[in-house]
């Protein structure tokens, strides 16, 4: 496999060479010419992205009516047109002719509207925008407007290098409740970081690799001597060790204020170069949940006061985090004490989204009726569906997109060593045996069903699953199937669904855009403790008709 896996790397790198070449060396039906500056120090490679909008709608877009950037949206995925390719050389001064026909979404650029348009290219050179959009030393020219179909190919010039992005600790104030803005230092003096190396992932990669993420002490942990519980926290598709720092902010002020009981929180960055493994043991990206329950909880637990027992042993998460933790809880029924998992991806794939992925002759992109099916929606509207979604993650890149994600994470590999995707990107047709292999390893409601005898006893009354029923990747219906299945075992188990909350709002009331989060913590609190004299503010009390 190894002469095999050489053997398509070389053919690969010669095939981005050709792509790499000069303009007047490339073919291309409908090019833009885009080059490297010559002030720049050294070659580049990576993903070539050009963007293009109609200039009346960017205009119409844009504050001052000044567009200065050009860049894909999920709420409008149709608007920007954005065409690819690899680039494995360009030297200071060199360019390349990048067919916009070839490789682009929603289509090639030779079918848009005659019209003006402003054009922008960005050169992803870690090949990780599609996880989290431009960052640090990514290449991007400025917008330049242009009218198309161009007598001439347009020219782009990639000038300027992007910062690296305000590091841990560095937010923004208006997304600061006023609690953060006060003890914003303390909670830094509170946050401890952690880069643990583990030697089950390295055993797998043959390399060293870290566990990355935040120890946060409670206000009074310096001046007490007893054990706090413990939450485990992981964030959604998207975050990072970086962005945790404003979760373990807005904690300890909370904390600090008297609005959640005191607890150590572990913040666990679960992202990575193929998107977010969601600590699960997987053939693709490695035993993640083992070297987490295994190895990083027992030398956390010899750090710090943790209760270390599984009644103070807790997990929370959201969307992606909300599948982990729930894993987590469902695969580590022992270690822990409780998951409150809010708006999960799909527990269920027999609602993968959607799709159900074990129907015969499933298929992704469309319903049996021929229909789309949708998959992000806003305000009772449609905002893409899924082969809109699926087909631009695969114009961005490889790597780190959602839907390749889920490949790392649930597929068996394949013959080149790359996870066997779960659908083809073309047709949407659904891989029948991959389908099977992701529910005998990874469908959790399909394992609850089948394993509840054996899980009972250490899992009953520890599934806590919240889920707006406006979830806008529509994540209610797995969490609905799920709750059949759990009512259907006579588990106690709660699925809770908030009328009219999405993906993005799930957590606020009022003013306050954290209080499930806070309801959560003190749900947690009285498994804990349950004779504490302890109560939450009122305002934090369990609403009425909030769960059915």
């Amino acid at each position: 496999m190894v002469d095999t896996q050489a053997s398509a790397l070389a053919k690969r790198a010669a095939l981005l060479l050709l792509l790499s070449l000069p303009a007047f060396a490339a073919v291309a039906a409908n090019p833009v010419q885009v080059r490297l500056d010559a002030s720049m120090a050294q070659p580049a490679a990576g993903r070539l992205l050009v963007f293009a909008i109609p200039a009346a709608e960017a205009e119409a877009m844009a504050k001052d009516g000044k567009v200065d950037k050009v860049d894909a949206s999920l709420s409008r995925p149709t608007l920007v047109s954005v065409a690819a390719t690899e680039v494995a050389h360009l030297a200071p001064g060199g360019a390349v002719a990048l067919d916009t026909d070839a490789l682009a979404f929603p289509a090639g650029f030779s079918a848009l509207p005659k019209g003006d348009y402003y054009l922008q290219a960005v050169l992803d050179r870690n090949h990780d925008y599609n996880y989290g959009g431009r960052g640090a030393g990514d290449l991007v020219s400025k917008v330049v407007a242009t009218r198309l179909p161009a007598k001439k190919p347009p020219v782009l010039s990639l000038d300027e290098t992007l910062p690296a992005r305000g590091g841990p600790w560095q937010m923004p104030a208006q997304a600061m409740s006023e609690a953060t803005k006060k003890h914003l230092d303390a909670a830094r003096e509170h946050a401890k970081p952690f880069a643990f190396a583990s030697p089950a992932l390295a055993a797998f990669w043959g390399r060293e690799v870290r566990m990355r993420g935040w120890v946060l002490l409670p206000p009074d942990y310096a001046t007490g001597e007893g054990r706090y519980p413990t939450v485990y926290f992981t964030h959604g598709f998207g975050g990072n060790f970086d962005r945790l720092s404003a979760s373990a902010a807005m904690y300890y002020g909370a904390m600090a204020e008297g609005q959640i009981p005191p607890m150590v929180w572990v913040f666990l960055d679960e992202s990575g170069p193929t998107g977010t493994h969601e600590f699960a043991d997987s053939v693709n990206n490695g035993p993640w949940g083992r070297a987490l329950t295994e190895e990083l909880i027992p030398w956390l637990e010899t750090q710090y006061r943790m209760d270390g027992k599984p009644s103070g042993r807790f997990l929370t998460g959201h969307s992606s985090g909300g599948w982990a933790t729930l894993w987590l809880q469902v695969a580590y029924p022992k270690l822990f004490g409780g998951t409150w998992s809010t708006s999960p991806d799909s527990s269920d794939f027999r609602d993968f989204t959607g799709p159900d992925i074990y129907a015969a002759n499933a298929n992704v992109y469309r319903k049996p009726d021929g229909s789309a099916y949708p998959l992000v929606r806003g305000d009772g509207k449609v905002m893409a569906t899924f082969e809109q979604f699926a087909r631009l993650e695969r114009v961005l890149g490889e790597y780190g997109g959602q839907m390749a994600s889920f490949d790392w994470v649930f597929s068996p590999r394949g013959a080149d060593g790359r996870p066997q995707p779960m659908f083809d990107r073309d047709s949407g047709a659904v891989d029948p045996q991959v389908a099977a292999y992701w529910r005998e390893h990874y469908d959790i409601a399909y394992r609850l069903k089948t394993q509840w005898p054996a899980l009972k006893p250490d899992l009953d009354g520890k599934i806590h699953v919240i889920v707006g029923d406006a979830d806008t990747f529509y994540l209610d219906g797995a969490a609905r199937r799920l709750k059949e299945v759990l009512d259907g075992l006579g588990a106690k188990a709660e699925v809770r669904f908030v009328p009219g909350r999405s993906h993005f709002d799930l957590y606020a009331e009022g003013d306050d855009r954290q209080a499930l989060a806070k309801r959560i913590a003190w749900e947690m609190w009285a498994v804990a403790r349950p004779g504490s004299a302890l109560r939450p503010p009122v305002r934090t009390q369990p609403e009425a008709g909030a769960a059915h």
